[in-house]
């Protein structure tokens, strides 16, 4: 697989606590300069960065990261304040708590009310799978299926675990074709966009594939 083909699935991405704005403007240009999907940033600079793009380059960002145990009703808030300071895609942490608890009732009006303030625009939901047994892991593809998200996401990258081969290809068996999936956490090399690319993956969250593509020249 050409290396142009995997970065243009890849959501070049920059969450760290210290990341500032000249990091930031850095991560928007190399996405830019190599045909990425999108950068995935702090809400905090969501409107300057898409101010920053202009309209060049889509602007994703995260909702009750990294833990998600935020509420309901502060999720869907700050969804609504993303999407008014302009974020193309939404990538949302949902309460691992509630699945623990088997309380389905609740993630799925979460997963909803997220989902409808999206108003449209792309909506991945985090199930950090490095914390999950794999009969949650199916539940889940079944409910966040049912909820109407867009893409079910592997990983913050901020827990015990990223992304890998075995839980991507048990949630692309078990999602239904609508729903994409994205791999995140872990990916260092272009070999594994590749992989997991090929597994079923339709976006990586990733760090350093731009890095690795820039070395090859």
């Amino acid at each position: 697989m050409e290396t142009a083909t995997i970065l243009s699935h890849v959501d070049h991405t920059l969450l760290k606590p210290e990341a500032t704005w000249d990091q930031i403007k850095t991560l928007c240009d190399e996405a830019m300069e190599f045909g990425c999907a999108t950068v995935c940033i702090p809400p905090s600079y969501v409107k300057r960065a898409v101010e920053y793009v202009q309209g060049n380059l889509k602007i994703c960002t995260v909702i009750g990261f990294p833990n998600g145990y935020n509420t309901m009703a502060a999720k869907i808030f700050e969804t609504k304040d993303a999407v008014e300071n302009g974020a193309s895609e939404i990538d949302m942490v949902i309460n691992l708590g509630w699945v623990k608890d088997r309380n389905w009732k609740d993630l799925a009006q979460e997963i909803a009310g997220v989902k409808a303030a999206c108003l449209g625009r792309p909506l991945k939901v985090i199930i950090e799978n490095c914390l999950l047994s794999d009969m949650e892991k199916i539940k889940l593809c079944q409910l966040v299926a049912k909820e109407g998200a867009d893409y079910l996401k592997t990983s913050t990258g901020f827990s015990t675990g990223g992304a890998t081969r075995e839980d991507v290809a048990l949630l692309r068996e078990n999602l239904p074709k609508q729903v994409k999936l994205k791999a995140s956490g872990g990916i260092r090399t272009l070999a594994d966009g590749e992989a997991y690319l090929a597994l079923g993956a339709d976006r990586l969250g990733a760090s350093a594939l731009v890095g690795e593509a820039r070395k090859q020249g």
